[in-house]
């Protein structure tokens, strides 16, 4: 393991908010909004870190790179045609699917401005690493540029895709992001997304480079490992792996302040998504 990158997650006292249930029954926008509240809360506690696991129903999530599409409405209309929710997220990146079968983990620092960007990406990849190692020793990091929404941390085993990272800095806090495809066939999700940028970009010459995926080079846990994964058995290995790092561990709940908040953010986030649909 990599020493700087386990300091990190063993600095603080780790709190537990687990969506990866009552997430289904949610629109995917509350998921953005909610990280940026817990954002401010980790940074005006100042020694809590707090770890999120969430799930939601059939959705595609659009990076602000994917608004600019030229022939946007035709891919979106693609994409809720084959039964897929869709919203646009408030930070960069390009297209990600989640469904039942995906994981998303978000472990959310006090930003004490000693956390540079590739320590906060480098902090997941460690966590992720010990949290599979239960299932395999095979894990890759660096860049599938034939996935979906390639970049330098996708998470991979044998050349096959099974986890991008992201990260959003604001309020005082710090939010790592990852997706796990769990279940599933991975390679099903990258032909969505690959059918969504071949109707929405087409043949126009466009300023931003937008993958040309490979639907094989992407996978689920299930696939690359052989082992019968699922959703609720990950969420619980987040639960006993956190529970080697840190100074505790305990559940979180919203303050009054905290769902104040939230409001406040979903609706900007809304109104952002009004703007684009």
């Amino acid at each position: 393991m990599n020493k700087l990158n386990t300091d990190l997650l063993k600095k603080y006292e780790w709190a537990i908010y687990d969506q990866s249930t009552v997430g289904l029954m949610m629109n995917a926008l509350d998921s953005f909004a909610t990280d940026d509240t817990l954002c401010q809360t980790a940074g005006e506690h100042g020694q809590l870190a707090i770890a999120r696991t969430w799930v939601h129903d059939r959705t595609v999530v659009l990076g602000i790179q994917d608004s600019r599409l030229p022939y946007l409405e035709k891919g979106v209309q693609l994409l809720r045609q084959a039964g897929y929710n869709v919203i646009v997220r408030n930070s960069g990146g390009l297209a990600v699917v989640l469904d039942p079968g995906v994981l998303n983990v978000s472990l959310i620092f006090p930003d004490d401005k000693r956390i540079g960007i590739d320590e906060g990406y480098e902090a997941m990849v460690e966590f992720t690493k010990q949290l599979l190692s239960p299932y395999t020793d095979a894990i890759k990091d660096g860049e599938i540029t034939e996935s979906y929404c390639p970049g330098r941390y996708d998470l991979s085993i044998h050349g096959r895709k099974f986890a991008g990272i992201s990260q959003r800095r604001l309020r005082g806090g710090i939010a790592v992001q990852i997706y796990l495809s769990v279940t599933g066939s991975g390679s099903e999700r990258a032909e969505l997304i690959r059918k969504f940028y071949n109707e929405a970009k087409r043949d126009v010459n466009t300023t931003i480079d937008y993958p040309t995926i490979v639907p094989e080079k992407m996978a689920s846990l299930t696939e690359c490992t052989g082992y019968s994964l699922d959703v609720a058995t990950l969420t619980n290995d987040v639960l006993k792996t956190l529970h080697q790092y840190g100074k505790g561990l305990r559940a979180f709940e919203l303050s009054g302040t905290d769902s104040e908040r939230l409001q406040v953010n979903r609706a900007k986030i809304e109104k952002r998504n009004d703007k684009f649909f």
